[in-house]
């Protein structure tokens, strides 16, 4: 398959008009204008070698920083002086694209996000595979998190996070509700508390979110399922992906879930609504757990995290979502100390542990999950409890792999903007009519 016109001529005609949208010049030397931050450190040590990072994530930057001091610190005879350089997020995906296959003005190392990853696996990867690091240390790791980042069993892009989706559950409503929150092993034990829920407090059990579909995509995924299948075939009418969405409409006809104000999870209007005791549980990945430290501190001590509900007995309770996949380019100078600082960055036991004590992320190697350092006081155990890691330890092994694919745009943008609203908000579909109408929209912008 390929993408009508702008795949076509991706690096050809459109290539100028990239470079314009950037922002910058043809003269090749990388991203594109000015970036908004330059960290460099090791930039006082004599004989340092120069490693070049490019990331669209202010927060990543500190990572790399610590990571690059603690190198120098353990490798004095190898020091390295890393300028790690944020830029816009679509500036630095169109320029590094570009770069890349230009031949021309990528940095050593780079940030790719999940939906961008397929960009750069278009015919031969401009990156360098990094099995050597990976593969030893593959079984101390959630490895559906590596094969996201992977061609033809080479590994590109060393995941940032798990995203492991968990149901975050309002105590204080549960407990008022009558409901024990360790009897909620299915989606119908779900919607059964959430009757609860609405019985007897003020507040709904659920919400939907129409202009968000990753709320939605982790029921899809924790059923096996997924909008694109491996070889790039549309899914996105498959029986489970309407199991997911009938739930949903289940749910709010029923009065256990509302359309959240806002529409998506990270909207203000819903972090006043949730602050204030508006619903009981919402289902989002472990990072999420940010916004609400920041956004939501109201609830600190309220909230815990649990497994999210399975569809059957012994099913998924978990699905990964988001992600960062942190690759070496293939035009670095110094293509192996790159390397061996990017395996010691993102693989080492030392660096996951920093995963979550600098990022507030759930590491993707698991073996540190129960490591002291990892289990100290922090923000995160006093907002949520001491039991975070419990619950990813419960699921590491029922989070399958997502297929993310050059259409993976195409799927998210036809979701938001049509196929849940039209099921959720104003209900003029049902689950399987709008899905049927999203796949025909969706492959007719895809030619053979």
């Amino acid at each position: 398959m390929k993408r009508k016109s702008l795949l076509a001529v991706l690096f050809g005609l459109v290539a100028m008009f990239l470079i314009a949208c950037g922002g910058g010049d043809d003269s090749g030397d990388g991203a594109s204008g000015e970036a908004d931050d330059v960290s460099t450190v090791g930039d006082d040590l004599e004989d340092a070698t120069e490693i070049s990072l490019w990331t669209f994530a202010a927060q990543h930057v500190d990572f790399y920083i610590d990571a690059a001091e603690r190198w120098n610190e353990e490798n004095s005879d190898r020091p390295i002086q890393l300028t790690a350089e944020t830029y816009p997020f679509d500036q630095m995906h169109n320029n590094l694209l570009l770069a890349l296959q230009s031949g021309d003005g990528a940095p050593d190392i780079a940030d790719i996000e999940i939906a961008r990853f397929p960009n750069f696996m278009e015919g031969e990867p401009q990156l360098e595979p990094m099995n050597e690091y990976v593969e030893p240390e593959l079984e101390n790791f959630v490895e559906s998190r590596f094969d996201i980042y992977s061609k033809d069993g080479n590994y590109y892009g060393m995941p940032t996070h798990v995203g492991a989706s968990v149901m975050y559950y309002n105590t204080e409503i549960m407990d008022e509700a009558g409901v024990d929150i360790e009897s909620i092993k299915t989606w119908d034990d779900f919607m059964a508390a959430g009757e609860e829920v609405a019985a007897n407090t003020d507040a709904v059990m659920f919400n939907s979110f129409p202009g968000d579909y990753l709320p939605y995509f982790q029921m899809v995924s924790q059923q096996g399922s997924d909008f694109i299948d491996e070889n790039d075939n549309i899914t996105i009418n498959r029986e489970e992906n309407v199991e997911a969405l009938q739930l949903l409409k289940d749910m709010q006809e029923a009065g256990i879930a509302e359309v959240a104000p806002g529409n998506e999870p990270h909207a203000e209007e819903y972090y006043s609504y949730m602050g204030e005791g508006g619903a009981a549980a919402i289902a989002m990945p472990i990072w999420y757990m940010g916004r609400f430290t920041d956004s939501m501190p109201d609830l600190e001590g309220k909230m815990v995290v649990r497994p999210l509900p399975a569809f059957e007995e012994g099913g998924n309770r978990s699905a990964g979502m988001g992600g960062t996949g942190t690759v070496v380019t293939n035009q670095s100078e110094n293509t192996e100390l790159a390397k061996e600082f990017l395996a010691y960055a993102k693989l080492s036991k030392e660096s996951n542990i920093k995963i979550w004590t600098v990022l507030g992320f759930d590491p993707v190697r698991h073996d540190v999950w129960d490591d002291p350092a990892v289990l100290e006081d922090n923000k995160y155990f006093q907002f949520f409890g001491d039991d975070i890691f419990d619950t990813l330890t419960e699921v590491q092994d029922e989070i399958n792999a997502i297929n993310v694919s050059q259409y993976t745009p195409d799927v998210a943008t036809e979701l938001n903007t049509n196929t849940l609203n039209n099921v959720l908000r104003d209900g003029s579909m049902s689950p399987q009519e709008a899905l049927d109408a999203a796949q025909e929209a969706v492959e007719s912008q895809i030619v053979e």
